[in-house]
């Protein structure tokens, strides 16, 4: 026979409450008529269901409305309570000052309305406790996620998780979803690093997160759109692309210290496959490159009498950038499984044209000034610049297309 769960007796305001196992932020702004359910709702939820100490911390975005009277109210009469305020807005500054000064294990943060059903509270914190994984996200958009909203945001949801997919080859489905968690020694290394101030913060930081091989746990979710919602979403999507311009950069460049922060996370979860280092996966790349080239001087060899010299090199570049990319994909940068491959091919596509760019110019020049020339001069030069565009196609392949460490993404679900 199952029986309920007894809550936990209240404690006495007088006495010293032990410190937090988890503490969630609620950003706010101007938010006098949802702060006071949605708190008193969490409250109520936690006490109930959540078996360790936890702490409701509300964050007020310079609200001009009576937000902060009743934040302050609130943490007053609910034990484990508080409020801090802020005089900048946006909710990335918000999670950043309050997730950088827990003393918490665990640091999550949900949005005001409570459009994700509180059930997946539990199993969103439960990996990140127990150390199996390093964040967590609820995801409205996995197998298992029930969700209620008009067909404009789930479109805008969909591209926007579609382009981070294309532009930086993600792993995880939703980004956006207001609904997080993570480890805090996690977070302390992880939060110097993201620039974002507001919307865009908690795709930088799953992104950041990803590429350095930390485990990111998914939650499918229960999500119901809030018609009320404030967020203005054409300077908010703008802003979103150029934050997924700006990271892309950096990460092209190797500006961010991955490797160093993928120390912090679970022993799975940092593990490589494959070496990361830059040296290593140069040798390597060189190997498939070189042997990409053969079979390109090869194909082009048959291909020309009947092709052409340009429709004849585009021709065996198409073939042996497809073998290519997946070639590095496995044994370069230790990318196995079907997760990302059109994404993978794609960019290897694009570093197709890279390619084709460079050869196609070199025999433009090479029968520009030689007219008459033929395959035995056209392969050395074909081989010069292959050489040439090899090194941009490494960098695109491994900044971009092709993470060094991706993340062990594990998936549950609410019950």
């Amino acid at each position: 026979m199952r029986t309920a769960r007894r809550p936990a007796p209240p404690l006495d305001p007088g006495l010293p409450r032990p410190e937090p196992v988890l503490e969630v932020v609620v950003p706010v702004h101007n938010e006098e008529h949802d702060l006071e359910p949605c708190v008193r709702r969490l409250h109520a939820h936690l006490a109930e269901t959540f078996p360790y100490p936890f702490r409701i911390t509300v964050a007020d975005n310079a609200s001009t409305d009576r937000t902060p009277w009743i934040a302050a109210r609130l943490a007053g009469e609910l034990p484990g309570t508080r409020w801090v305020r802020l005089e900048e807005k946006g909710r990335g500054r918000a999670l950043h000052t309050v997730w950088s000064r827990s003393p918490a294990p665990v640091l999550a943060y949900l949005d005001v309305d409570l459009s994700t059903d509180l059930a997946a509270l539990l199993p969103l914190v439960a990996p990140l406790i127990s150390g199996h994984s390093d964040l967590a996200i609820g995801t409205r958009l996995a197998r298992g996620s029930r969700v209620v909203r008009g067909p404009k945001r789930e479109i805008i949801s969909r591209c926007y998780n579609g382009l981070l997919r294309g532009t930086l080859s993600v792993g995880f489905t939703d980004a956006q979803c207001g609904f997080k968690a993570v480890r805090r020694e996690v977070a302390e290394r992880l939060l110097p690093l993201v620039e974002d101030r507001e919307w865009f913060f908690d795709t930088e930081l799953l992104v950041i997160a990803e590429r350095a091989g930390l485990r990111i746990h998914e939650v499918p979710v229960d999500w119901v759109d809030d018609p009320d919602s404030r967020v203005d979403l054409l300077p908010t999507a703008l802003a979103d692309l150029r934050g997924v311009a700006r990271l892309g950069r950096a990460l092209a460049g190797g500006r961010l210290p991955l490797a160093a922060l993928g120390s912090a996370g679970t022993a799975a979860g940092s593990a490589a496959v494959a070496p990361t280092g830059r040296l290593a996966q140069l040798l390597r790349f060189a190997a498939v490159g070189a042997a990409s080239t053969l079979l390109h001087l090869g194909l082009y060899v048959l291909l020309r009498p009947a092709a052409g010299a340009q429709a004849g090199n585009a021709l065996a570049l198409l073939l042996c950038t497809v073998l290519n990319t997946a070639a590095n994909r496995r044994f370069t940068f230790g990318v196995r499984g079907r997760a990302g491959l059109p994404a993978h091919h794609l960019g290897g596509l694009v570093a197709l044209l890279a390619g084709l760019a460079v050869t196609g110019a070199a025999l433009a020049v090479l029968h520009h000034a030689v007219p008459g020339a033929g395959p035995g001069a056209e392969l050395p030069v074909l081989v010069a610049a292959n050489l040439a565009a090899a090194l941009l196609r490494f960098h695109l392949l491994r900044a971009w297309v092709l993470p060094g460490r991706r993340s062990r993404r594990t998936t549950g679900a609410t019950s």
